[in-house]
């Protein structure tokens, strides 16, 4: 199957109610601080519209995104990526104590290991303490190392610890519509986030460090695509079976 007929597949899965995607609370895992608005932001925000805010666990520091920045060194970075999450998220009308921060390297979180071996046991722990049925995380088309680190969390916690996971895909929209993929037909729901959509646009402007205006001394420097963004932001959410 080619990407561009992935995607359009992706589009045309069944649209569902929110109950039967997360019929309890869900653990929602992010790689990064924005992948959680940009990916699930309408989830997270009907979850709390419904009474039953999920867990937002946000994976790493986020303080690679602008490595030559004389002015944003990483510890700075870092505090700038955790406040935009909050502001993010507070958007969605999600508290800061649903909020956990892993604060995993940027660019190098773990894939396997110990370390790897540790993060799931946390998960799991946060997972039982506050009820969490369903896992979500990005999509194993996702290509970029971190969202398939936390992707492969996502399964271990599907396959050690029994919760239920569905998939999320962000840069796999990107994914070139002549890429062939070795896959069969995607199998998922849909989410209609029309009434929030508005909302998440909010929270992912709210990531101003990834737009390109607030650190303009690494031209090198992370910068969220408009394509991505066109991708996202529309009236429905995706999450596909593992």
């Amino acid at each position: 199957m080619k990407a561009a007929s992935m995607h359009a597949a992706w589009r045309n899965l069944p649209l569902a109610p929110l109950a039967a995607i997360t019929p309890g609370a869900a653990l929602i895992l992010a790689p990064h601080a924005d992948d959680e608005s940009l990916g699930c932001g309408g989830l997270i925000a009907a979850c709390c519209q419904a009474g039953q805010p999920p867990i937002v666990v946000i994976v790493t520091d986020g303080a690679a995104s602008h490595p030559h920045s004389r002015q944003w060194p990483a510890a700075r970075l870092r505090q700038q990526r955790r406040r935009e999450a909050l502001r993010a998220l507070a958007c969605l009308g999600l508290g800061a104590e649903r909020v956990v921060f892993l604060n995993q390297p940027d660019a190098a979180t773990a894939h396997e290991g110990p370390v790897f071996d540790r993060l799931v046991q946390d998960l799991a722990r946060l997972a039982a303490r506050h009820g969490c049925t369903t896992v979500f995380a990005p999509s194993r088309l996702d290509p970029h190392c971190d969202h398939e680190a936390v992707w492969k969390m996502g399964l271990a916690l599907h396959h050690r610890h029994a919760l239920m996971l569905l998939a999320y895909p962000v840069w796999g929209w990107l994914v070139s519509a002549e890429t062939e993929l070795d896959l069969g037909p995607p199998v998922g729901l849909r989410l209609d986030i029309t009434p929030y959509r508005a909302l998440k646009a909010r929270a992912v402007s709210a990531y101003e460090s990834q737009y390109g205006d607030l650190i303009t001394d690494d031209p090198t420097g992370f910068s969220l695509p408009a394509s991505l963004l066109a991708a996202l932001i529309t009236d429905f959410e995706v999450f596909l079976a593992p």
